[in-house]
């Protein structure tokens, strides 16, 4: 419910924008009591203007400025024109340096009512219009002078317009920041005037008797900042650097669309891991084999393959020709034995290790390896695949067949697991903070604790996060620290296949 200082400036707002004649309108209206439709015509917020996609796509020289700011900050940005507007917010929170925690909106005029594209937040509010993701940057400004207006943060209000500058006749491959002025305003200080007031006391000396509203102490407000953090410096080299990681990462469409839900949700531990991830899947990059399946040059050798598959090709080596199970289905206790003892199993585990039933990294051996498609049960008998045959002397072809089977899992829950341990894994987490990260961001997808997986800081298991810490070696030592640059490059050959 607006309060009444506020009705009243909404009632001068909308009488000021009406010509003459609405105005009596509105007065005959209020006389006879039909004036609902005369104020939702005025309140009424008109579509943005946008046009079909141009034929051929150019490129845009653009200048974002932040509106209101004195001395001026401004960014001058290289743009494809095909840049939808999505991409677009991404873009200008990396080249400002904006942290993208808060609601945006892209508006078509200067004035808060013009017409306004739905930003995806707006889309899941059920909000009615034009969703940002369906339109292009040249949708909206074709010649140079157009201008398209970007509000960040809806509580302090920060106003920026984007003005053509010049359309260029190719359009770059990737946005570029080949100039600008200043340093983006702090997060949360107050909007343009609070930010004017921090600007002037961090030029002054940071003075501890003149520290500017609302912090405490002068130590407050250094917290508050960013390291080094001084209004007039700006680093061209620094804006396109943040650019570099506004790219779309090259995985999976699955892993793609978990990703962009984590990435609205401003979630500290997901903006991590996407930045982490795509440092390292552009370090990591891979060709295609030819059949489509998986990387033709992984760089992982012959030796890492075979030292990651070692427990699955002992497996093979102990079921040799075919092995005849017990009446439960169970692997027989010589075999339980010998599994144990040439894994490593047996150095760390508690108790006899005679059972498949009361010895489980032997039956998660078990289980990994039947859902790779490495060995069958038919009839009461485990036995190798045809695959596992074929490739049982050459570690890398088998490593190469594992990547096709991940990740792994029928249910929901598993699918989502599996891609999210692939992405932390291929970020290169510490094994150690594996599952904690894990959970979290299943936490961030939507996931509770109580459901298919334990959540909230206890154990996530599920099939490919089971594979995963077989090929990084806690069968032979029980538990896993640190990263090995060979499982990491595993789960990305994973998330890259397209």
């Amino acid at each position: 419910m607006p309060s009444p200082d506020d009705a009243r400036r909404l009632a001068e707002q909308v009488l000021g924008e009406m010509t003459p004649e609405q105005q009596r309108s509105l007065i005959d209206a209020l006389v006879t009591g039909h004036s609902t439709r005369i104020v939702d015509e005025a309140l009424a917020t008109p579509a943005p203007a946008m046009t079909a996609p141009p034929a051929r796509t150019r490129g845009v020289r653009v200048r974002l400025d932040l509106v209101g700011a004195k001395p001026p900050v401004w960014r001058r940005l290289e743009l494809p024109g095909d840049l939808r507007l999505d991409v677009l917010h991404r873009v200008l929170q990396a080249a400002m340096g904006w942290t993208d925690t808060h609601l945006h909106r892209f508006r078509t005029g200067s004035d808060h009512r013009a017409g306004h594209f739905l930003s995806s937040y707006d889309v899941e509010e059920g909000e009615q219009g034009v969703p940002e993701s369906d339109v292009r940057l040249d949708q909206v400004v074709a010649a140079a002078g157009d201008r398209l207006w970007y509000e960040y943060d809806f509580g302090d209000g920060w106003e920026h317009v984007l003005t053509v500058e010049q359309l260029m006749d190719d359009a770059p491959a990737e946005p570029r920041c080949i100039g600008g002025r200043m340093a983006c305003p702090p997060e949360d200080c107050g909007g343009i005037w609070g930010y004017a007031e921090l600007a002037e006391w961090v030029r002054g000396g940071c003075d501890p008797a003149a520290v500017p509203q609302p912090f405490d102490d002068a130590e407050h407000a250094r917290t508050w900042l960013r390291p080094h953090w001084h209004p007039d410096r700006f680093d061209v080299a620094e804006a396109n650097e943040a650019l570099a990681h506004t790219r779309p990462l090259p995985v999976a469409g699955p892993l793609a669309d978990l990703l962009e839900q984590l990435g609205r949700s401003g979630d500290p531990v997901a903006a991590g891991l996407i930045a982490r991830l795509a440092a390292a899947t552009a370090a990591g990059a891979v060709t295609e084999a030819p059949d489509g399946t998986g990387a033709a040059d992984p760089a992982v050798s012959e030796h890492d393959a075979a030292r990651m598959i070692g427990p699955f090709l002992i497996l093979l080596d102990v079921v040799g020709d075919g092995i005849q199970l017990t009446k439960a289905g169970k692997l027989p206790p010589a075999t339980v034995t010998a599994l144990a003892e040439e894994t490593g199993i047996a150095g760390w585990w508690i108790g006899k290790v005679n059972r498949e039933d009361q010895t489980w990294p032997v039956a998660l051996l078990r289980e990994a390896a039947r859902s790779l498609g490495l060995v069958t049960v038919r009839s009461g008998r485990l036995s190798a695949t045809a695959i596992a045959r074929k490739h049982r002397e050459n570690p890398l072809e088998l490593w190469r067949h594992l990547l096709t089977r991940l990740p792994k899992g029928t249910s929901d829950f598993d699918r989502e697991a599996g891609w999210l341990s692939l992405a932390v894994v291929a970020a290169g987490t510490p094994a150690q903070d594996w599952r904690e990260e894990i959970a979290a961001l299943l936490t961030g997808v939507g996931w509770r604790a109580g459901g298919d997986g334990y959540l909230g800081g206890l154990p996530v298991y599920n099939p490919t996060l089971d594979v995963l810490e077989v090929l990084a070696g806690r069968l032979r030592h029980g538990g896993l620290t640190g990263s090995d640059p060979a499982v990491a490059a595993t789960a990305r050959a994973v998330i890259l296949r397209r």
